[in-house]
């Protein structure tokens, strides 16, 4: 790595964005929003604990939105995605700088307020790089040909003879910096036709794309100097802790008794939300002189409540209600995935075959509990101050908690200690806001402790699904389908506008069959998504991968499992039906190659890993392989794993002690984010393969805290062996890929050792032994 490379600035950090696809942009186009808290009157500086963002020196030169140049030669380039731990901001700011050719050394960032002017500010869905390229490609394109005009201009030259790198302009014998070039008064405008119309340059002529540099929103992080929500300080601020009604949803208040707590050190008073939203019904708040003295005194307070409908709902109920789904034919929203008429050609198979999946509801159990902080300030308006990915969404909700007008409430957004999609749902923000109603506008920080933070979690679904698969007399395939009931978050959420129309003219949550059509060649292909209603009443949310963490699970164990039927090697099988034509073939600018990719990457981890050579039968220990694109057909990231594992039979215990995976991600922007990216993911799928899940037990998850509900730990942690294939492919996602295809692959290894089918995440020890006994 070059030396200029290995120094930067330390830049301010800060927050905003997040989102799953087309809805989202649709619907942060239409909502105000708002972000850092730089007026007068804002209580803290949250994002920028280092320093402040950097205002220019002198004259500034802003060929775009995206970014200015001070006459100091400072880059300051404007990030509108949320930092929720993949450095988003480095990312971002390269794919600029390289384009303008600029000194790393000179680049800064800053995440910017939440303002309409910078369109869609939601963070998620592996789409914060794939929605960069373009926009700061062409933005940093727009600086240098503006640069460059000027330069030809001041030395009377062909604007075609001058160069630029390392933020310098050079024609022959004469050179001049980018900031001199400010300093001159530069001044140039372009249109949105005129930016789309710019010369980009080839990725192959990239210089800081692909390279290793100084991360620029890390150290912060490092030295303490970053602030979480958690970490929200406001003079005069008391503490709230929550105390949770019996069910999510419709519960309402009986009575508070808080005679016992009067006499605690510390306790001030309880509160009754009384919440107009219907987002957070029958939550009561216990506020204190400090947190541990309303938390100590929330254990005092005696509430009565009315429970909602779900006081009794079990997870088994909500399984047994998605079969029942998946029996009714006429329930379900059916894909477009081409010819989908497959009834006639069942009915006439030579040979069928069926399995059913079932996966278990998942909490998040990120890092950071959710928290948010509230006041009415000095002006009269309403802060909130909390991390979160999707600001937009819960905006209206506050505005309607407090009774506000539109720009009488202002989120003020901080970094996020672990985000993994709860914090798309802002149902926390409204806890915070309505204790500080109740306590007439003064500063309250309510937290949720750990076990609060799980009962109040917006949970993953669980899920029922049925695939089946006709064969002819040669066991060729001829059709197939794949039914899912599950929970649909944007239904549960109230979010019409994120649904998206089936090929039957109905609706369905994108979030909740993603992956299910995929890009295998198997004649008529029905792909049915079933709203599982029970589930929804839970307001149960997203989870990192959503629903690819259960399809491609399904899928592919699925693909496994015909191939054992038809007598063919998995991998064969794969390839076979991976065929790049019709809407396989892919399109540009993302999915370009589209089945022909998969199947590279799925050629490649079978020749690191040594698929096929393992250890011979009876030793319990195998490879097993998946291959899936994450996260969906929109933006796939072509993706394959091999994962070995041990299996005890007596304990029914899988010991997963390597995975090799291959991505093909396109360009590859940050190498050690990417790397960081797949890892963490890899390590999340691994986890949710054969540890993580709860049960629903009245309408509540079962497992409060981190004594029942394991995740993975370091001791359990695997081997990995990571390759990234080269590309100049436009770059797609890498936040949930990697979690989507180490499920498949570990089951498929346990069938590859001990010869039962497991059919059910998480594998815990239990459902193994079950699935050898039975």
């Amino acid at each position: 790595m070059a030396d200029d490379l290995r120094k930067s600035p330390r830049s301010a950090v800060a927050l905003p964005r997040a989102s799953r696809r087309g809805f989202l942009v649709a619907m942060a186009s239409t909502v105000a929003m708002f972000g850092f808290p730089l007026g007068a009157d804002a209580a803290i500086a949250p994002g920028e604990p280092g320093e402040r963002p950097i205002t220019p020196n002198g004259k500034m030169f802003e060929p775009t939105i995206w970014y200015w140049i001070d006459q100091a030669g400072r880059i300051n380039v404007h990030v509108i995605n949320a930092e929720i731990g993949q450095h988003i901001g480095t990312a971002t700011a390269r794919i600029l700088a390289d384009e303008l050719d600029a000194d790393w050394k000179d680049i800064h960032i800053e995440h910017v307020d939440v303002a309409p002017k910078w369109g869609n500010m939601v963070t998620g869905g592996s789409m914060s790089v794939w929605g960069a390229w373009p926009r700061y490609r062409q933005a940093g394109a727009a600086g240098r040909v503006a640069l460059i005009e000027a330069a030809a201009k001041l030395w009377g030259v062909a604007p075609e003879s001058c160069q630029t790198r390392n933020s310098m302009v050079t024609s022959g014998t004469h050179s001049i910096s980018y900031g001199e070039l400010v300093a001159s008064g530069l001044s140039r405008s372009f249109t949105d036709a005129e930016l789309k119309a710019l010369p980009l340059k080839p990725v192959s002529d990239l210089r800081l794309v692909g390279r290793n540099v100084v991360e620029l929103d890390v150290p912060d992080k490092t030295d303490g100097k970053a602030l979480f929500g958690i970490d929200a300080k406001v003079e005069g601020m008391v503490y709230g802790v929550p105390l949770l009604p019996p069910t999510r949803l419709g519960s309402s208040v009986v009575s508070i008794d808080d005679s016992v707590a009067k006499g605690m050190k510390g306790y001030i008073r309880t509160v009754d939300l009384k919440d107009p939203t219907g987002i957070v019904p029958g939550v009561v708040v216990v506020i204190g002189q400090s947190l541990m003295a309303a938390k100590w005194a929330s254990e005092k307070v005696k509430v009565t409540w009315t429970a909602g409908p779900t006081a009794a709902l079990t997870e088994q109920q909500m399984l047994d209600r998605a079969r029942a789904l998946i029996r009714d034919a006429g329930v379900g929203t059916i894909l477009d995935t081409g010819d989908t008429e497959t009834a006639p050609i069942f009915a006439k198979a030579a040979e069928t075959l069926e399995a059913e999946y079932t996966c278990a509801s998942v909490l998040h159990f990120q890092l950071e509990p959710v928290n948010a902080t509230a006041l009415r300030n000095t002006s009269g308006t309403w802060e909130v101050h909390t991390g979160t990915q999707w600001p937009s969404l819960i905006l209206p909700a506050l505005e309607q908690a407090v009774g506000a007008k539109s720009g009488e409430v202002e989120i003020k957004s901080y970094l996020c200690g672990g985000g993994f999609g709860r914090r798309l749902n802002g149902d926390y923000a409204v806890v915070g806001l309505l204790a500080s109603k109740a306590m007439d506008g003064k500063p309250v920080k309510v937290v949720f402790f750990r076990e609060e933070d799980a009962l109040f979690d917006s949970f993953r679904s669980p899920s029922v699904q049925r695939l089946r698969m006709a064969f002819d007399k040669g066991k060729q395939v001829l059709a197939m389908d794949h039914d899912a009931a599950a929970g649909w978050t944007m239904e549960a959420m109230g979010l019409g506008a994120g649904m998206t129309k089936g090929k039957d003219g109905r609706t369905f949550d994108p979030n909740s069959i993603d992956g299910a059509d995929h890009y295998y060649s198997v004649g008529p292909h029905k792909v049915r998504a079933i709203s599982l209603d029970l589930a929804n009443q839970l307001r149960i949310g997203f989870l990192r991968s959503v629903g690819p963490g259960w399809t491609n699970f399904a899928l592919e164990s699925f693909m496994d499992e015909a191939a054992h039927k038809v007598g063919v090697d998995p991998v064969q099988f794969r390839l076979a039906h991976l065929k790049p034509e019709g809407r396989n073939a892919g399109s540009l600018p993302s999915s370009v190659g589209g089945a022909a990719r998969q199947a590279h990457v799925l050629k490649r981890v079978v020749e690191l890993s040594g698929y096929g050579k393992q250890e011979a039968p009876g030793k319990d220990s195998a490879i097993g392989i998946a291959t899936t694109y994450g996260q969906n057909r929109l933006s796939p990231t072509w993706i394959a794993c091999a994962a070995k594992v041990h299996v005890e039979r007596k304990s029914g215990t899988i010991t997963v002690q390597k995975l090799w995976i291959v991505v093909d991600c396109g360009v590859v922007i940050d190498p050690d984010g990417s790397l960081a990216q797949i890892q963490g993911g890899a390590l999340w799928g691994v986890s949710l393969a054969v540890l993580e899940g709860t049960t629903i037990e009245n309408g509540r998850p079962r497992d409060r805290n981190l004594g029942t509900y394991k995740p993975l730990r370091m001791i359990d942690t695997p081997e990995l062996a990571i390759e990234f294939v080269k590309s100049t492919a436009a770059p797609v996602g890498l936040g949930e890929p990697g979690v989507t295809v180490v499920a498949p692959a570990i089951a498929n290894a346990v069938f590859n050792a001990v010869g039962v089918r497991v059919r059910h995440l998480p594998m815990t020890p239990d459902v193994v032994k079950k699935a050898l006994t039975s």
